[in-house]
């Protein structure tokens, strides 16, 4: 409880808690202070009731925000647990029947038939020029990663890159205008592919980048790029950043592909090191590619959000 006080000569409002009050009837005496009552202490308890309604709806939010923060890492974890869970069943049963009757019989057509530098002309062949023809070149970077491994497997992918990116990039020319009318008709795509045409050389790789680590269509953005306005520089090298993580998931699952492959053409079963290191390595590989393409997404919106501001 509290009272107040009216200094009749400033026209000062003088708060005083209710432990203090023997000491205001003592030792404040005179014409300094009064001790108040009726409507002024009706105020005082209302300007205390507000302040601590405020300080409850402070404690709230930061309740709120370490609970939506520990139900967010309990999410991660079962999505871990769920994704570990289902790589085990694949390994464990799924992918052997695949092997058996799919991806056996392609491999050994594939080694009696190619060598080893054909199919490197061949992976290279087909990232270069099967993205211009709207054709799919992951399971030719599926090949890499069985064939080669890591090391040459990303360096031969990474070479074709730019020419399977930048043919249609030159091709579109041709098409400008037929190609902005296409993009226009969807707002919601146009409003992001926008991004990459927006800006200096650098904000304009940048935006690519995002683009191409996002789950935007990689073919159909080799052809709309161009009519952005987007310089070659920055969507060349946007591209080539933006394609890594893609490009290390890709080869990871033909190196996996082969490891079950051999594994069940020999009648054998994996061991418990190589089933765990395959599930954490596929575990890791997921987990790192979905937090990398929430992050891309999260920064075109906000590219957006800024571009909207200042158009308006």
């Amino acid at each position: 409880m509290t009272f107040t006080g009216n200094d009749e000569e400033e026209g000062l409002v003088v708060v005083m808690p209710a432990p203090l009050l023997g000491l205001a009837k003592e030792d404040l005496k005179g014409d300094y202070v009064k001790l108040g009552g009726g409507d002024d202490l009706g105020e005082d308890n209302r300007f205390v009731a507000g302040c601590m309604s405020t300080s409850s709806s402070e404690l709230s939010y930061e309740g709120n925000s370490r609970c939506w923060s520990l139900w967010w890492w309990a999410k991660l974890v079962l999505v871990l647990i769920f994704v570990g869970v289902l790589a085990a069943v694949f390994l464990k049963w799924v992918g052997p029947f695949f092997m058996d009757k799919e991806i056996i019989p392609i491999l050994n057509w594939e080694t009696r038939t190619f060598s080893t530098p054909v199919l490197a002309v061949l992976v290279y062949a087909s990232v270069a020029l099967f993205p211009t023809l709207l054709l799919p070149s992951t399971p030719s970077m599926w090949v890499a990663g069985m064939t080669f491994g890591y090391g040459f497997g990303f360096l031969l992918i990474i070479a074709a890159v730019p020419i399977g990116v930048s043919l249609p990039y030159f091709i579109g020319h041709l098409f400008h205008h037929k190609i902005q009318s296409l993009i226009e008709r969807n707002p919601k795509n146009a409003s992001v592919i926008r991004l990459a045409g927006e800006g200096n050389w650098f904000n304009q790789a940048r935006a690519v980048t995002l683009i191409r680590i996002s789950p935007f269509p990689y073919i159909v953005f080799n052809y709309c790029a161009m009519a952005t306005g987007v310089k070659y520089g920055p969507y060349l090298l946007g591209t080539l950043i933006g394609m890594v993580p893609e490009i290390f998931v890709t080869i990871y699952t033909g190196i996996l592909i082969k490891t079950l492959a051999n594994a069940s053409q020999e009648q054998r079963f994996l061991s418990a090191p190589q089933i765990i290191l395959n599930v954490l390595g596929f575990s890791f590989t997921f987990v790192t590619t979905v937090l990398i393409t929430v992050y891309a997404k999260r920064r075109l919106k906000e590219l957006q959000r800024d571009e909207e501001l200042l158009l308006q």
